[in-house]
């Protein structure tokens, strides 16, 4: 894969202007949007970017910081998952301590966000402070977002409670987007400047990259990816008009930026240093951009995974089809088509020559996957295997120069894994899943040479890229995931079968 961007050269750039901002202030709030760890869209949109910059950013910073995780207590009620892991955020939270406790970064505590009393959130409060981990819960601010009056005073971020904290530093961070931050930063500011620190704010947002044009496929890409939330990339009229410059905001930033202004500016009792919401921010991604071209075409594959990715959520009913209809109007604004993604057509193409061959059996699901030489390997389902087991199978057999003809499978092996599935399990589907697949090519390997080959070869396939001609099931889904397989399918389900599709 060609690099179009340089993470050295970034963390270098990021680090200097967070310090530059601190010297300004006592105490810095750093709100950090987007994901702290394992940024695979960022990755994606920008070849060469380390999905987990932001920790190596922290981590040369560690000194200097503490971290808050905030984490709407709404999502926990509802079991909001994060998609890219299949998690849900509460457990995203207990995974994130975890994580940035081995990279060496203080956590200071977690914030329940308009917390009101929810039985769920209840559990996973007494789950951390069983573990010492402090806890702060923050009720809904009243008078927000409109009344400052209210909101700047004991009846509004008076109300919750102070969270102690020792460093220059603060980051705050959550799970995903709408579980509280920056009206944490804001109580914290409250609470601050009543002991008469000089506090600040500051927003590290990777996207939209406010220093690049509002169309460019990089821009665009973010407006793909969110989708759900109707964000929508704007020229940030704050700073055109202060500085006479062309900045790229989006519209929820913008739109709250005047409130926000009069709420920092009520607080500290002076005019407030920044002119726009793009002042707020010390985003110097651009600045690790070495090759624009690469990046553009990254971006545009991102909009049509993220394209079927839309199709595939409305298709199970969990967006609507107004936020449908709005990723396919971002891929025609770029001319693209679905398969303008290489892997679609040798899927597609695949499953029609095999539902022509055979009329009578259920073709309907076939993956393909595209190797790093540009090479297409396909899988169908079978009797035995599922179309991601045999793909994946077929792709570590062709890199391993392995005849088609020869099995890597003993059925010795398999026979027993698919009697307890049909048998035992009473499985609706009894042929064997890619994990499935992959644990008895694992077995076969300690007494099968030629296994062993065929299973060091898992590595190779990180970073590649494959399609499904129907949605594949969550664990298939997992286990392409794990193996660093981006896949997407097309939004059909491969049965009639309400459990087995759910």
């Amino acid at each position: 894969m060609k690099k179009g961007f340089d993470p050295e050269k970034y963390l270098e750039e990021q680090s200097k202007f967070i310090l530059e901002r601190v010297n300004n202030f006592d105490k810095l709030y750093l709100e950090f949007g987007g994901k702290l760890l394992f940024d695979m869209h960022a990755k994606r949109v920008l070849p060469g970017f380390d999905e987990n910059a932001k920790i190596k950013l922290l981590h040369k910073l560690r000194d200097k910081l503490e971290v808050i995780i905030c984490v709407y207590a709404g999502d926990i009620e509802r079991n909001k998952m994060r998609n890219d892991f299949g998690i849900s955020y509460d457990i995203d939270v207990l995974k994130l301590i975890d994580d940035l406790r081995n990279d060496d970064l203080e956590v200071n505590s977690v914030v329940i966000t308009r917390y009101d009393n929810q039985p769920a959130t209840k559990v996973f409060i007494n789950k951390l402070e069983h573990n010492n981990i402090k806890v702060y819960k923050h009720r809904s601010t009243k008078g927000y977002p409109s009344d400052v009056d209210t909101i700047v005073s004991e009846e509004g971020y008076g109300k919750n409670p102070y969270i102690e904290t020792t460093k220059p530093i603060v980051v705050v961070t959550a799970p995903g987007p709408g579980s509280g931050k920056l009206a944490t930063c804001l109580s914290q500011l409250y609470h601050e400047n009543k002991r008469g620190k000089n506090i600040g704010y500051s927003k590290v947002e990777t996207f939209p990259v406010w220093n690049m044009p509002l169309k460019h496929p990089l821009n665009i890409a973010y407006e793909a990816a969110t989708v759900d939330l109707k964000d929508v990339n704007m020229v940030d009229p704050f700073h055109l008009e202060t500085y006479n410059k062309v900045a790229i905001n989006y519209n929820r930033d913008i739109e709250t930026f005047p409130v926000l202004k009069r709420i920092i500016e009520r607080i500290t009792g002076t005019e407030s240093m920044y002119q726009s919401p793009t002042d707020m921010g010390v985003n110097r991604i651009a600045f690790g951009i070495i090759d624009d071209e690469v990046i553009q075409e990254a971006s545009r594959q991102e909009i049509i995974r993220r394209y079927f990715k839309t199709g595939c959520e409305y298709k199970k009913g969990h967006l609507d089809l107004e936020t449908y209809n709005r990723s396919k109007l971002i891929m025609e604004e770029l001319g693209l088509k679905s398969t303008s993604r290489p892997v679609v057509k040798p899927a597609r193409d695949y499953a029609e020559e095999l539902k022509t061959k055979y009329p009578e059996k259920n073709y309907a699901q076939v993956v393909a996957i595209e190797l790093e030489d540009g090479t297409f390997v396909t899988g169908k389902t079978g009797a035995v295997m599922d179309s991601t087991a045999a793909a994946v199978i077929n792709a570590i057999k062709h890199l391993s120069k392995i005849d088609d003809e020869i099995h890597l499978l003993s059925p010795a092996i398999l026979d027993p894994i698919l009697n307890l599935k049909k048998n035992k399990f009473k499985s609706p589907n009894p042929t064997l899943d890619c994990e499935e697949v992959l644990i008895a090519l694992s077995i076969s390997a300690a007494f099968n040479p030629i296994a062993q080959v065929a299973l060091d070869k898992l590595g190779a396939l990180r970073n590649c890229e494959a399609h499904a001609t129907t949605i594949l099931n969550s664990n298939n889904e997992k286990t392409f995931r794990n193996l660093g397989i981006e896949v997407t399918s097309d939004p059909e389900f491969s049965s009639d079968s309400l459990f087995y599709n759910n």
